[in-house]
Order: structure tokens, then C-alpha cells, then sequence
């Protein structure tokens, strides 16, 4: 039933869904570009149209009434991130302790533009021996999806690089000059 709602929704919105998620039980899926607040509703919608049961991590403020328990419930993992945590550890922890655990991360960690992307996406798959699922939204093309999964080699520069040049024809839906 949720699945018929992401379709319907998805067509009056005139997206459509592009890609097969992985087969794989457990892996960190990134989401970029993040530009904008109706990123986390269209992954959302793309998750429940793919059967997929992702869990995503988002800001402590999201999760306060009062629709904190739709944010909970749509996936959503507080993190406040004024603390330092051990917010990869913690995720890690996830990982071990789930048989099925998908982790939606935008690797940007922010709407804003940002020249370097935060590693702790990459951390986490490397840490909890996951894939990462690249994901992504393209509002020029209407479209969101799965691309190419990535498996962590523990060298970060080559790997997220590799990560990155995935999502360099990628249109947000706020223009940031070079995407991603």
C-alpha cells in the first residue's frame, strides 16, 4: 500500500524512478545533491516505490514536536550534531546489530554549497564492511534513482572521488554552480 502511495505521488509530481536499489541486505546510500528541503520527501517516496527500508540521519531539530514522531516514522535517526557523538561508531553499531539496514546519507551535510563533502558516510560503510549505494535526485530530468554501488577500498580520496564524479552532470534543485 505504501509503495502505491511513493507511485502516485511520484506521477502527480512528474517524477520517475530510474535504477534497481542493490541486493545486498545492509549498505550506506548517499544522496546528492542536497539542495533543498524536498530532497528527504522524494527519497523518501523513491525509497517506499523500491521496497526499500531506508532509515536516513537528519538534524536533532527535525525530530521535535510537532511532527517529530512522522519524522521518526518516515525513517529518520536523530543526530545533534552542535555534540560530538561518535556519530560513526553509533551507526556502525546499526550495521552490526540489524540483519537488513539501509542508511541514507547526504554526503554534503547540508543544503548549502559546499566545496568538500563530510567523509563520515564513507567512514561508516568502511567501518561497518556495508557498499555504498550512490543515489541521487535530478530535477532537470525529473528523475530520481540508484546508480553505481561503490565498495570501500579504505582509501577515501580515491574512493569518494570516484563517488563524486557519479553525480558531475547531476542538477539539484537550487543551481550550485559544479554539483556535488
Amino acid at each position: 500500500m505504501l509503495r502505491a502511495f511513493g507511485i502516485v505521488i511520484l506521477k502527480l509530481m512528474g517524477w520517475r524512478v530510474d535504477g534497481a536499489a542493490p541486493t545486498v541486505s545492509k549498505y550506506v546510500a548517499t544522496f546528492a545533491p542536497h539542495t533543498s528541503n524536498w530532497d528527504l520527501l522524494l527519497v523518501v517516496l523513491i525509497g517506499l516505490v523500491l521496497r526499500v527500508p531506508l532509515r536516513w540521519m537528519g538534524k536533532i531539530s527535525l525530530f521535535r514536536a510537532p511532527f517529530g514522531w512522522v519524522i521518526h516514522w518516515l525513517g529518520g535517526v536523530p543526530v545533534d550534531r552542535a555534540k560530538a557523538n561518535n556519530t560513526v561508531i553509533q551507526a556502525i553499531r546499526h550495521f552490526k546489530g540489524y540483519d537488513r539496514f539501509v542508511l541514507g546519507i547526504a554526503p554534503e551535510g547540508t543544503r548549502k554549497h559546499v566545496d568538500e563533502w563530510k567523509l563520515g558516510f564513507y567512514h561508516i560503510a568502511n567501518g561497518a564492511g556495508v557498499p555504498i549505494a550512490t543515489t541521487y535526485l535530478d530535477y532537470e530530468k525529473k528523475q530520481g534513482g540508484f546508480g553505481p554501488t561503490f565498495q570501500p577500498t579504505g582509501d577515501a580520496e580515491h574512493d569518494v572521488a570516484e563517488i563524486r564524479a557519479f553525480y558531475a552532470g547531476i542538477a539539484g534543485k537550487r543551481s550550485r554552480g559544479a554539483t556535488a
